[in-house]
């Protein structure tokens, strides 16, 4: 069941009364919330909430609250995504993919081999926003990822620890995943890169190498750029828990 974002101050012995009009038309006009159903609830404080459904109307609904806890549903360090902006459809995707897997920050990057062109980019970090969100409401995250304006790589990388900086490569590997984790420092903001369609050009890599980053592989199957995403922050998500 997804879970709704409330405020709150919009709770008050243990009864949520929900009056945001784009909440309340979702609700009522699209899931056809009915009195005595059960919802569940999240605040800013990250506390979960679950319900049953009270009254509704088109301007109010009441839920009372059954049982309430600190949601476990999010990373315990930060874990940033940077990735090479893809086609629509993919990109959607990809930024779906990202958002389930529980990083906290995705910077979508221009590379040599991007299939897109950086104009106009800036207009669809809104729509990358609300594929990130509703992805937060049907996993159940406790916490939204920050979608960050379209950038070049290098001034990306430059803002993390280089001992923090994960880059999936399909060739050019010169460390294994275990022991490229070693050296991380989880109290810091950890980057995993993943590439466009592709890959990375010969140039970039060079670039790579020069400034010592770390080069994992994803093994010997080749994924396309949504799926690689999983595949590589599954592969670290089990390994710094």
């Amino acid at each position: 069941m997804p879970h709704f974002f409330v405020k709150s101050n919009n709770i008050e012995n243990d009864i949520i009364r929900i009056d945001d009009k784009e909440l309340l038309k979702h609700l009522v006009l699209s899931l056809r919330l009915r009195c005595g159903e059960k919802a569940k609830f999240i605040d800013e404080n990250e506390i979960s909430y679950e319900c049953t459904v009270q009254s509704v109307s088109k301007t109010l609904v009441e839920a009372k609250i059954e049982n309430s806890y600190k949601s476990k549903r999010k990373l315990g360090y930060n874990l940033c995504l940077v990735q090479s902006v893809l086609k629509p459809e993919a990109q959607g995707l990809l930024i779906s993919n990202a958002t389930q897997c529980g990083v906290c920050r995705i910077y979508p990057v221009i590379s040599d081999n991007c299939a897109v062109s950086s104009k106009n980019l800036k207009d669809k970090i809104q729509k990358w926003e609300k594929i990130s969100n509703e992805a937060v409401k049907q996993c159940e995250r406790a916490n939204f990822a920050n979608i960050e304006n379209v950038s070049d790589i290098k001034n990306v990388l430059g803002a993390f620890k280089k001992e923090n900086i994960l880059i999936y490569a399909e060739k050019y590997e010169n460390i294994e995943l275990e022991c490229a984790l070693k050296d991380v420092d989880i109290n810091s903001d950890i980057a995993v890169v993943i590439g466009p369609e592709g890959g990375f050009s010969e140039e970039e890599f060079k670039y790579f190498v020069q400034n010592d980053f770390k080069l994992i592989s994803l093994g010997n199957l080749i994924f396309k750029a949504p799926n690689a995403v999983v595949a590589g922050i599954s592969n670290i998500v089990t390994r710094l828990k």
